[in-house]
């Protein structure tokens, strides 16, 4: 199979991630599906923390929500959470990651093994760090479009 990536449309451009089936097949398989069914499209990144992460993929922009899918298997893998790393967010519950994903600022090392990593963000940094920050944030960062493209 060819290598795929990931294309977010955000406000201020686009962020291109190199999905990772190798680590994470379940996952990768599920970010595809949704991209597919157009789930990410106007999702907002509902929590944004400077020096640490960027979180979307709640369809109601609150952090609780998912798909209606199923959650997914555990796929921990030993690929570090460094800047560009994007991972699945999950409840304290292991096997419960299901459409939300954070994409890594900075070092979060102390997250290896307890999340899934699925991807690598491979340019477009740049439009992650102008995300705007908050816990929500004031006027919250959304994917205008979501498609899966040929590496």
């Amino acid at each position: 199979m060819a290598d795929e990536n990931l294309v977010l449309s955000l406000d201020s451009g686009d962020v291109v991630i190199k999905l990772r089936p190798d680590l994470a097949p379940g996952h990768v398989e599920r970010i595809k599906e949704l991209v597919g069914e157009g789930f990410y499209d106007g999702v907002k990144f509902h929590r944004v923390i400077p020096g640490f992460m960027a979180q979307g993929g709640c369809p109601q922009g609150t952090g609780m929500g998912g798909s209606s899918k199923p959650d997914l298997k555990a796929e921990f893998n030993a690929e570090p959470h460094v800047r560009g790393v994007c991972s699945m967010a999950r409840t304290s519950a292991p096997h419960s990651a299901n459409s939300q994903f954070f994409i890594c600022f900075d070092d979060a090392r102390f997250l290896d093994k307890q999340y899934t990593v699925w991807g690598q963000v491979v340019s477009g940094m740049e439009h992650v760090d102008a995300l705007p920050k908050g816990e929500p944030p004031a006027k919250p960062g959304a994917i205008s479009k979501a498609t899966i493209v040929a590496a």
